[in-house]
Formats: C-alpha cells, sequence, structure tokens
C-alpha cells in the first residue's frame, strides 16, 4: 500500500507538471521512461518537473519523455493513465483556445523537435530499436531461468524439474522470430498479424522439406534478421495491396498475397540470404574476439558512451539477439557494460575531488547504487557530462574494463549474456561462457573492478584542470539545479543537457549532444 501510494503521488506530482489531464494525447513507456504525447508543449514546466524527486531527467524527442528507472516507470504508469482518465472525465470544457489550436500548437511544436534530430539514419535506429525493446523483459526472463537451469543440470540437482525449466527458457527463442515479424509490421505501419505470419514461416518445421539456393532450409534459418526482412516486405506489399485491390474485395485478398507473395520471397530468397548474414556476424564476432580480444574489447569498451550518446549504440539490438539466437549467448554486452564501470569509478572520483561541493557529492551518493546496478544516466547527466572531461575519463575507465574482459576471450574464456538490456552488477544472473558459471562469473567481476579503478585513476589524476576544481570545489546551494536527496541528478542551468541514455540502458531514445565544461 506505501509503494502504491507513493507511486500514484508521484503521478499526480508529474500531471499539473506537463500541462493536465487534457494536455495529453498519449501515454507509454520504455524500461525507463514515461513517452507521452502533448498537445501542448508550452504547457509543460520543464525545470519543475526535473526537481521532482523520482525524475531522474527528462527527453525531448517526438514524444515527451520522463526518465523514472526501470522497474519504477512500469509502476508510476498505470498511475498516471488513472490520474489523466479522470482528470478528462471531470475537465470542464475550455472556451478560450479551441481543440484545433491546441493541435496546430503541438503539431508544430512535435515538427520542431522532429527536425532537430530526425536525421534519416536515426530514424531507422529508432525503428528498429522500437522493434527489439519491447522484447527485453522476455529475453531477460529466459535468460535467468536458462541460467538457473543450467546451475542445477551441473550440480546434479532436481533432475525432474530441470526438463520443465529448459522449455520454460527456450520456448520464447524458438518463435522469437514471430515475435520480431510483428513487431516490425506494426512499427512500419503494416498489420502486425501479417508480420508474424509471415515470420512464423522461418521457425515451422515443414521448412526442412524444401530446398532452396542448392540447399535443403531449417527451420529457424535466417533468424531475426530474416524474420525482420520478412516482415518488413509484408507490409509493402500489404500498403499495394491497400491501393489496388478494390474495398469490395480487400478484406480477401489482401491478406491472402500478403502473405503468399512474402512467404514465397521469404522461402526461396530470405531465409538463405539472412541466414549467410547471420552466420557472418557470429563468425566474425567470435573471430574479433579470438584474434585480437583485448584490442577489440578496448575499443569497443570505450567508444560505448559516445555511441550512447549519439544513439548508434541502437544498431546493436539485432547484433545482440542474433547472437543470442545463434549460440546461447551475445558476447558484446559483457564488453560493452565496462562503459557503465568506467562511468562509476570516474563518478566516485569526481566524489573525492570536490570535497566541499556538497551538491554534487550527494548527486554521487544517490546515483551511484543505479550505476552500480547498470543504469548510467543519473551519472551520465548529472555528474560526468556536465563537468566535462570526467566523461571522457569514464571511456578510459570503460576501455580498460573492455580489454580486460576481451582478452580472456581471446585466451580462450568466452564471457557472455543470456539476454541484453542489464548492466554492471545485474549482469551477474545472466552470465554464461564456455569454461563454467564461475570462471564467466570471476572474469566478468574482475572486468567490473579493472573499470571501477581504471575510471577513478584516470578522473582523479586527469579529470579536472585547475580552472574546473577552483570553479566547482566550492560549497554550492543545492537548489533545483541540482538533485534532491532521494531523486535523480538535474544540472544547473549552464550545464543542463538535453537527456538520454546511459550505458546500461537500452532505451531508444534520441539524445542531443551537450554543452559540457573542459
Amino acid at each position: 500500500m506505501v509503494t502504491e501510494d507513493k507511486n500514484r503521488a508521484t503521478a499526480a506530482a508529474i500531471l499539473p507538471l506537463v500541462g493536465g489531464a487534457a494536455n495529453v494525447s498519449s501515454i507509454a513507456h520504455c524500461m525507463t521512461r514515461l513517452r507521452l504525447g502533448l498537445h501542448d508543449r508550452s504547457l509543460v514546466d520543464d525545470e519543475a518537473l526535473k526537481a521532482l524527486p523520482a525524475v531522474m531527467g527528462v527527453v525531448e524527442d517526438d514524444t515527451y519523455q520522463i526518465v523514472l528507472g526501470p522497474g519504477t516507470v512500469a509502476r508510476v504508469t498505470p498511475e498516471f493513465e488513472q490520474l489523466v482518465e479522470e482528470g478528462r472525465e471531470v475537465a470542464p470544457p475550455q472556451a478560450a483556445v479551441s481543440s484545433d489550436d491546441l493541435a496546430a500548437q503541438g503539431a508544430a511544436i512535435k515538427a520542431q523537435q522532429k527536425a532537430k534530430n530526425a536525421t534519416p539514419f536515426k530514424l531507422f535506429l529508432r525503428k528498429i530499436a522500437n522493434i527489439f525493446v519491447p522484447l527485453i523483459p522476455a529475453l531477460i526472463g529466459c535468460g535467468i531461468i536458462a541460467g538457473l537451469n543450467g546451475l542445477l543440470v551441473n550440480l546434479g540437482w532436481l533432475p525432474a524439474v530441470t526438463p520443465a525449466l529448459a522449455a520454460m527458457a527456450s520456448g520464447f527463442m524458438a518463435l522469437i522470430a514471430v515475435f520480431v515479424g510483428y513487431n516490425t509490421a506494426k512499427e512500419f505501419g503494416g498489420t502486425p498479424i501479417l508480420g508474424g505470419a509471415v515470420a512464423a514461416i522461418i521457425v515451422f518445421p515443414g521448412v526442412a522439406n524444401i530446398d532452396a539456393f542448392g540447399q535443403t532450409l531449417s527451420p529457424g534459418q535466417g533468424g531475426v534478421l530474416g524474420a525482420l526482412g520478412a516482415a518488413v516486405l509484408a507490409v509493402y506489399v500489404e500498403k499495394w495491396c491497400r491501393r489496388w485491390v478494390p474495398e469490395a474485395l480487400d478484406v480477401l485478398v489482401t491478406p491472402t498475397l500478403t502473405v503468399l507473395i512474402s512467404g514465397l520471397v521469404t522461402i526461396f530468397g530470405l531465409m538463405y540470404v539472412a541466414g549467410e548474414i547471420s552466420s557472418a556476424i557470429g563468425t566474425f564476432a567470435d573471430w574479433l574476439l579470438s584474434n585480437g580480444g583485448a584490442g577489440a574489447g578496448f575499443v569497443l569498451g570505450g567508444l560505448f558512451l559516445p555511441l550512447v550518446m549519439l544513439g548508434l549504440h541502437q544498431a546493436l539490438i539485432p547484433i545482440h539477439t542474433t547472437l543470442i539466437e545463434q549460440q546461447g549467448y551475445t558476447v558484446l554486452l559483457p564488453i560493452l557494460a565496462m562503459a557503465g564501470a568506467g562511468q562509476v569509478g570516474a563518478a566516485m572520483a569526481v566524489y573525492f575531488r570536490l570535497p566541499r561541493n556538497e551538491s554534487i557529492r550527494r548527486t554521487i551518493k544517490s546515483a551511484l547504487p543505479a550505476g552500480l546496478l547498470g543504469v548510467g544516466e543519473p551519472l551520465i547527466y548529472g555528474v560526468s557530462l556536465p563537468l566535462g572531461r570526467p566523461f571522457i575519463t569514464a571511456c578510459v575507465g570503460g576501455a580498460f574494463g573492455g580489454g580486460f574482459v576481451g582478452l580472456f576471450n581471446q585466451l580462450g574464456d568466452t564471457v557472455g549474456s543470456t539476454a541484453i538490456g542489464p548492466s554492471g552488477w545485474a549482469l551477474f544472473p545472466l552470465l554464461d561462457g564456455n569454461h563454467g558459471l564461475g570462471s564467466t562469473i570471476a572474469i566478468y567481476g574482475a572486468g567490473l573492478l579493472v573499470g571501477y579503478v581504471a575510471g577513478f585513476l584516470a578522473t582523479y589524476f586527469f579529470g579536472f584542470s585547475k580552472d574546473l576544481l577552483t570553479e566547482f570545489n566550492v560549497s554550492q546551494d543545492p537548489a533545483p539545479s541540482t538533485v534532491a536527496a532521494t531523486g535523480g541528478p538535474h544540472p544547473t542551468p549552464d550545464t543542463d543537457t538535453a537527456r538520454s541514455n546511459g550505458p546500461g540502458s537500452t532505451d531508444p531514445g534520441s539524445p542531443e549532444k551537450a554543452p559540457v565544461r573542459v
């Protein structure tokens, strides 16, 4: 009851600051953010929102995104939806501004925001992320069950239960192509169930009786990439049918032609091509880490935070999913997770280098637990990025941690994750490898330690210029410019930054570059 009251109180605090129920046109949430469609953006009080204890930040995109963090957002959203519904029922008519006026203002503001970030490449990556992000909860749940089952099998415990656990862990992955096809069609403007129907061909056992390109097809060949391509094709076929098929025949002809044409192309083309691409991805990942694991890990770990800042990390989501589908785990995620470790180490160094700045130190203390669990937004946007140099030294920490894990991959100790989404300490239950769980956990844990230490040392000794220390190592009033004691960070006005993703986040926002101090 206390938790429910807290979530409702958070929702009630947010609602008037976004213009009230009448200003909200749509409500959705992802792993960390409450995403709102708004009629009139000018009615939003950004600074008051950022000052709320539960709010970690806001993101300007095609929707207005309020960062609440994993877990919290899933509990606050239903309360917010209920309050909006109740508010619409009792809201008096507003004669001063017509609905057409609000719609026009909202459309203009939305167009301005889209123009800021909507490059074709980023829009494409956002679509790809929107396809795979909804699958992450199932990947996490099934991944943890798979890890538990592997532990029980290795220990020889509960032999009657392990087959059931194996079925629970594998069922979703066996049909993941169907879910990808459904989400793809939905995202590209087609009928979702038709996208799922075409993608289901890929996992149908009967394809083993079909020959294409001189070889017999295998169920699942092409995987998620084949499902994505098949569903996109289905969308275009469906849209073509909607234009040319008479309305009286549409209900019969359009779905039939969509499945028939897309299905034939999938069976006699896409499955083979996507299968070759998927195999090449797995082969290249294995080759890269086997032959240059330390160097590759150093580069990947060091560049991941900048990739997140640019929104380019979204391109890795289908690669992770393909590797999990092929090998049972992705070898890239544990390396990329080291970026979060470098961020934690950098934040700890900032804490010690600015002993007089109680405001920043309070921000770090409140954000460190989330950072250790892989939620990096509070530390990035409240500490390292506004300061400038500590963001760079955090990348250095991530590079050394990634190089450490990559080195062990090069030596033959593969470290992988059975799901995407979590990082930091939250990734431990999802770890898997080729030399036993104990070895995998030890390597990953040691990599985190290397990232912490390298990020700390790089930041402590190289993260501050004399001018930066002079400016920030002073007592400051912890007003709304920084952070409430129990909430997320809020940079001061001169270091305010467009909000976006942290190193452990798979949330598909579209960040802008922030002004930084150097």
